[in-house]
């Protein structure tokens, strides 16, 4: 198992409105993406993953048409 510190952020779909709902949390977990569909199990839900060159892995999560992202990095 790796340890990871997950930011989840929860997009306003207000457009006056540019403030986010984040949450923080360290996590040990064997794969991000099990996490992920863990998370939003019995939903309808898309996403796209993304890993940048420090190794952290990023999932922009569209559900119940709120756009939200997850960003695992490892510590």
């Amino acid at each position: 198992m790796k340890e990871y510190e997950v930011i989840w952020e929860i997009f306003n779909k207000c457009p006056r409105n540019q403030m986010r709902d984040v949450f923080v949390e360290e996590v040990e977990i064997e794969d991000p993406e099990t996490y992920v569909a863990e998370k939003f199990q019995g939903k309808e839900v898309s996403w796209e993953k993304t890993v940048l060159a420090d190794g952290t892995v990023i999932f922009d999560i569209i559900t119940s048409q709120i756009k939200q992202r997850c960003s695992f990095t490892e510590l």
